[in-house]
């Protein structure tokens, strides 16, 4: 079945750290329930503010450049995601059309490339290994 990336956009709350407000805590803990007693629940979480994240910068083939939060240049932050798997796209939708939010809060849905999407250069013994990490 497919699986899809549901990214949560983050703010000036998430970065400053500050937790929703417990009715809003409740309502995506029931959420979330619905969609695992569904079943197309892999993953939920939140993130920390960038201040406690870094990013990894790969300036060639051997050097790498460690560079710490918080990422203040950054336009479109990352608060939280799904991880669901559905029969669809439109599944996907609906599920997340259902979610307890307001406020112009726009969810990005992303596909996530099933191996056999990958190609013939994907090999049986790469598509096995992908599996076997996925277990």
């Amino acid at each position: 079945m497919p699986k899809f990336m549901v990214l949560m956009p983050g703010g000036p709350e998430s970065e400053a750290g500050a937790m929703p407000p417990p009715e809003i805590v409740a309502a995506m803990t029931a959420y979330n329930e619905q969609l695992a007693k569904a079943g197309v629940l892999l993953a939920a979480e939140g993130l920390k503010p960038t201040s406690a994240a870094a990013k990894v910068r790969f300036d060639d083939t051997e050097r790498r450049t460690v560079i710490d939060g918080p990422f203040t240049e950054a336009k479109e932050l990352v608060a939280g995601y799904w991880l669901l798997e559905t029969s669809s796209m439109a599944e996907a939708l609906e599920w997340v059309k259902r979610a307890p939010l307001g406020g112009c809060v726009t969810l990005e849905v992303r596909p996530i490339f099933d191996p056999a999407e990958l190609g013939p250069e994907f090999t049986a013994a790469l598509t096995e290994a992908e599996q076997q990490l996925g277990e």
